[in-house]
This record gives C-alpha cells, structure tokens and sequence, in this order.
C-alpha cells in the first residue's frame, strides 16, 4: 500500500460541484491499494497512520498523533500513486490493484483506522472524479510505502 498523509487544518471531496465529505484539523489520506498487498500491509499501514507523531505537543515539538489531538481523518482512494514514469512520458497505472481487491480493502482500510485512532474515517468515493481540497497544515506531508516498512 500506499499513502500520502498530510496534516491539515481542513479538507473536504466534492464531485460534480457537491461536497460528498469534510474535515477540520486532521489528516488527509491519499491511498492506493497495489496487487500485491495483504493484511500485513493493511494491518501495518493502518498502524503507522493512527500513530503517527506529526502534531504539535504544547512545546511545538510534533510529538502527538491524530487520536492524540482527537483530529480528523479523510482518506480518499488514489490509484495514481502506483504511476510508472520510467519510460516516456505518459504514466502508466498497471501498478494499482483492480478494483475488486482494492475496494475491499480500502473500505477496510478506513474501517481499521477509525478503530485505531478513535475517529470517524471520512472517505472519497472509489473511482469517483473527485475535486479535493485542503488546506496543509505545516505544509507536513508524509510519503509511506510499505513495501519499505519490512
């Protein structure tokens, strides 16, 4: 798997000018689920997000995670993560999961999280043109895969 996480101040999805989700202070998730994942990644993915230590403690130090600061979290799926650029100049996307895996995953993905962090999971639609919005907090943007973790 794969995400980008940011801290933000807010964010929010709409598709076809209407806003489908919203959050306040939290994290943004862009996901993209590849072939290969298994519950190991998931189990370790959903791991790191909800623990993640990227919010400011009282000292202005980034000591605290989202469940921490009770903030938000919006996870929006994104295959474009899995974009091959190596050769020419039209990315390919072979690389992301079809979608009968990645759905079921995803949709567990932020099931998983919302227990672990103690949050409500706020998502996208899967496959959906969506027009994200954020505002990054910091900017703090975090790349993780997890065929890099083990």
């Amino acid at each position: 798997m794969k995400a980008v996480i940011q801290r933000v101040k807010r964010a929010s999805v709409s598709i076809s000018g209407e806003q489908i989700s919203k959050i306040g202070a939290g994290l943004l998730i862009l996901l993209c689920v590849v072939p290969d994942d298994t519950e190991a990644d998931l189990d370790l993915l959903v791991k790191k997000c909800a623990k993640l230590r990227i919010f400011d403690d009282e000292e202005g130090v980034m000591n605290l995670s989202v469940a921490d600061v009770h903030g938000e979290i919006l996870c929006v799926s994104q295959f474009t993560l899995a974009a091959a650029v190596r050769k020419g100049n039209r990315p390919s996307y072979i690389g992301a999961a079809r979608p009968e895996i990645a759905i079921p995953l995803y949709d567990r993905f932020c099931t998983e999280l919302s227990a672990a962090a103690s949050t409500d999971v706020q998502k996208g639609v899967f496959g959906a043109d969506m027009q994200v919005e954020l505002v990054n907090d910091g900017p703090v943007t975090i790349i993780i895969d997890t065929k890099n973790l083990v």
